[in-house]
């Protein structure tokens, strides 16, 4: 009896400690050599220690630099359109006022030039400049073999933000 529940145990921390799959490195290949992929937040981290020390002090949770997100939060990279829709957590520099658009990291830009290269561990890495978005100086992504991505944003008016997540195949709209 004792041995069956070890080897529940040591099945489950197996499972746990795994690294997940998001996509077949041939999938993150394809999607990554056409730049054409969606990335999916799944979490955010806040740079600034004060963001932190809020987010620490609320009760009942547990204290940790990293945000967990509701879906919903994607970075859709195509041909002739990139489109944000991410959340922001973080000081502002620079007072927008009462202007809604530009408190978190929503727009969409049709002007941006995209760099591609390699990392030595041979990831994927993006960096992305949109031309017609003010407030946003960089956009950096590197993507893993099995689908997993980190992608950090450089702004000139509030402090830096990275994601963590996963990208994906577009979707494509019918009519």
């Amino acid at each position: 009896m004792k041995n069956i529940f070890l080897m529940i145990v040591g099945l489950g921390l197996f499972l746990n400690c795994s690294s997940q799959n998001y996509l077949e490195p041939a999938a993150t290949q394809q999607l990554t050599s056409a730049v054409d992929f969606t990335f999916h937040a799944q979490k955010a981290n806040a740079v600034g220690a004060d963001i932190n020390a809020v987010t620490n002090a609320i009760p009942n949770y547990t204290p940790t630099r990293l945000t967990t997100l509701d879906s919903g939060y994607t970075l859709v990279i195509e041909k002739e359109k990139l489109t944000c829709t991410l959340p922001y957590f973080g000081r502002l520099y620079n007072s927008n006022g009462y202007d809604t658009n530009k408190q978190s990291l929503r727009f969409t830009s049709e002007d941006f030039t995209v760099q591609k290269s390699t990392s030595k561990k041979g990831n994927a890495v993006f960096m992305i400049r949109p031309n017609d978005v003010s407030h946003i100086s960089m956009i950096n992504i590197e993507v893993y073999s099995n689908g997993k991505a980190f992608v950090s944003v450089d702004t000139t008016d509030r402090q830096p933000i990275s994601y963590d997540g996963y990208i994906a195949a577009n979707e494509t709209v019918r009519k």
